[in-house]
């Protein structure tokens, strides 16, 4: 594999901080360094290789959430041998949640990596699970299943996998009151409205309708975010009533 890029010609002493900041992150010392500066390449940057294919970590972070999700299905397969599939599957989507992956590559500290000609300042939080998936990526192209199966239970089933925990743990506030609404036959409204405000953002504001009664307001930088966050408030007002 060759590149032809500035950036994969950088200087020698920036590729051998690159390294050591790497191999702590890894726990072991990558082969072939320019995966690893791929992983961290924003789009931004608009580099290409000598076929001039784009170069950045988008094809990486998808070949990492495949990776992460054979990993991880294989791990609770392995520890729920009494559990069916949706029960496997409901867990496996816990434990990969954007929300859940964003922690991850912010606890390790990937944003200082990558390369961009984006203000780090103005990146939205997907930034840190999308270079953690693309780190995944790399370190099966460059060592393998077995080095990318020890850097997930190292960095992910270890630390953070308690399947007890899990079972708790709420991914959609919007899918629970969605599903109490059907089940109690009441109805329910989305009613979703561009925020004219100050911010330097777009927002979007929010007010959810139970029963033809508002019962939560929200608003955030997109629709999804604000609906989500309404969802959440509504939970926890009608909480009581939720799990009765």
């Amino acid at each position: 594999m060759s590149f032809s890029t500035k950036f994969f010609n950088s200087h020698p002493k920036e590729d051998g901080n690159f390294f050591l900041g790497i191999t702590k992150i890894l726990g072991f010392k990558p082969k072939t360094l320019s995966l690893y500066k791929k992983a961290f390449l924003h789009r931004s940057m608009n580099q290409k290789d000598t076929k001039g294919n784009a170069m950045n970590y988008e094809r990486l972070e998808f070949l990492g959430d495949s990776m992460l999700g054979t990993i991880i299905s294989k791990h609770l397969y392995s520890e729920v041998p009494e559990g069916d599939e949706g029960y496997l599957t409901k867990m496996r989507s816990k434990i990969v949640s954007r929300e859940h992956l964003n922690e991850l590559g912010k606890d390790l500290g990937l944003i200082n990596y990558v390369e961009s000609r984006i203000p780090k300042s103005h990146f939205g939080q997907n930034i840190h699970g999308n270079v953690f998936e693309a780190l995944v990526g790399a370190i099966y192209l460059d060592r393998g299943y077995n080095y990318c199966e020890k850097f997930i239970r190292k960095r992910v089933i270890e630390p953070y996998v308690d399947i007890e925990q899990l079972e708790g743990r709420v991914i959609s506030y919007k899918s629970l009151v969605i599903e109490w609404c059907q089940k109690q036959k009441k109805s329910f409204d989305f009613n979703v409205y561009e925020d004219t405000g100050n911010d330097a953002l777009k927002h979007f504001a929010v007010k959810l309708s139970i029963g033809g009664s508002v019962v939560a307001k929200a608003r955030a930088t997109s629709k999804k975010k604000a609906e989500e966050r309404a969802s959440k408030r509504a939970f926890f007002a009608l909480q009581d009533k939720m799990e009765n």
